[in-house]
């Protein structure tokens, strides 16, 4: 899948009733930041929401996040904004916590890395010791804390704003600490981010909102652009690469979430071009693009959305994930008035996807809790709980006996327990909006005319070389 996708909305709309809400990277957990603390679910059934955790130690918080599968989480409290808190939930201990010049706008984690993002600086750690490496200062504005971190085991890649005017994005390779490359995705501010599960592909969206890019890495070239609207401008809130890659996922303000296809149109070749009526037309756009001006003709390259999701309501918060759920794939998206809506989506067909479950966060599946205590009468008393990194990665090599103190950043405070030596993982981690978006209908009615006028032109072309071919013929 992609890195953490997250979505924090610090107070959050009237009647909200939590802070911020985070799919970890494999989207195998929900975390959910609450006036009085945090929430964990786990994401391993579509019917039932399992609440594996509950913490009430820190309240207001607005920013947390789980590392995979593991005990490892990270949480941010707006009674303390500059503070980071390093968790092990299992044991109830905290494992270390760092505090920084201003507030901390976001935080993203890997097996190798901790990324810490404020407004016009980027922090990383090393996450088997939480050493900083390295501070990247005067990092142009970036309010939002706008940034993605790659999940793939064999590298570490980091996106966040380039410009404070445009949507340029720098391509940061966290393990060797330098810069990958700088691409100038959008012309407005970019306000989505998001890698694939391999780190080979990097999506964005624009404050705009009408078209999501999709980007190759490192090289930084564009292989996709998808169009999501047309007639008004509209809040991308999260994007969200499904973990085979295939399908991207865009959510927003508005009730519509769009599933686009991520793939190269194979090219017919010989009997098949001229047998299929879709490549013929295919290629007569191809052709009335050459004829027409560039803003129109790259209009016409966006594909739309392979699949949408209309929900309940517009004009809250959100973030959304795609993932595999019961060997089916799924698109899960939180709201900000406590609910989580599970659908199923259709990879041969697309169209609108279905609803498969609807979890409230808070209340109605509170019932789990007593389910949760029986079993865990049924299997005895609790065992020692294995360190983070045993259950985030798997061994690589023998016993470490080297182990180093968490320390705070405001003075080198040594306090908490000691972090194991992290162990690496072997192997990787496990458009139909017209209605909401309908096309402004005199361009559509003039672009249709041009390509009318394109295809008779290009039909004329052929007979005429046609019937050129022919005289020489004679």
């Amino acid at each position: 899948m992609e890195t953490a996708v997250g979505a924090g909305w610090p107070g959050g709309p009237d009647g909200s009733v939590f802070g911020c809400a985070s799919f970890n990277q494999d989207s195998t957990s929900l975390a959910l930041g609450t006036k009085t603390g945090y929430k964990l679910f786990s994401l391993t059934m579509v019917e039932k929401l399992d609440c594996i955790h509950e913490s009430a130690e820190i309240p207001d918080v607005f920013i947390v996040e789980r590392l995979f599968s593991s005990s490892l989480v990270v949480v941010v409290s707006s009674t303390m904004p500059q503070r980071m808190n390093v968790n092990h939930f299992k044991k109830g201990t905290e494992i270390c916590s760092y505090s920084y010049p201003n507030k901390i706008l976001a935080v993203k984690l890997n097996r190798q890395r901790l990324v810490v993002c404020l407004e016009e600086s980027v922090y990383i750690h090393n996450i088997k010791d939480m050493k900083l490496l390295k501070i990247l200062l005067n990092t142009p504005s970036n309010p939002a804390g706008l940034c993605a971190l790659s999940i793939n085991h064999s590298n570490s890649y980091l996106a966040y704003p380039g410009s404070a005017t445009s949507g340029e994005i720098i391509v940061y390779d966290a393990i060797n600490l330098t810069t990958a490359t700088t691409i100038p995705a959008h012309d407005s501010l970019l306000a989505a981010l998001t890698f694939n599960t391999l780190a080979t592909k990097l999506a964005s969206a624009s404050e705009r909102g009408t078209v999501i890019r999709v980007f190759s890495i490192p090289e930084g070239l564009r292989l996709f652009e998808f169009r999501r609207g047309m007639k008004r401008y509209v809040s991308i809130s999260s994007l969200s690469f499904s973990p085979d890659g295939q399908y991207l996922s865009a959510s927003s303000n508005t009730e519509t979430v769009h599933i686009f296809k991520v793939e190269q149109v194979g090219q017919c070749s010989g009997e098949d071009k001229a047998a299929t009526w879709s490549a013929y037309v295919g290629r007569m756009f191809s052709a009335a693009s050459s004829y027409l001006p560039a803003q129109v003709s790259g209009m016409m390259s966006q594909d739309r959305a392979f699949a949408t999701v209309h929900l309940q309501s517009s004009g809250q918060k959100n973030v959304c994930t795609l993932a595999m759920i019961q060997k089916l794939p799924r698109l899960l998206v939180a709201t900000a008035d406590g609910q989580l809506f599970i659908y199923n989506l259709d990879p041969q067909d697309g169209g609108e996807c279905m609803l498969a479950h609807k979890h409230r966060l808070f209340g109605a599946d509170e019932e789990n809790e007593g389910t949760e205590s029986e079993e865990l009468e049924a299997t005895g008393p609790p065992q020692p709980c294995p360190s983070y990194a045993a259950t985030a990665a798997l061994p690589a090599s023998g016993p470490v006996t080297a182990t180093l103190t968490g320390y705070s950043e405001d003075g080198g405070a040594k306090k908490g327990e000691v972090i194991p030596e992290h162990e690496f993982a072997a192997g990787p981690v496990c458009l139909d909006d017209e209605n909401e978006f309908p096309p402004v209908r005199s361009a559509q009615s003039q672009i249709s005319r041009l390509i009318g006028v394109v295809m008779e032109l290009e039909m004329a072309r052929r007979g005429a070389c046609d019937w050129a071919e022919g005289e020489m013929d004679k």
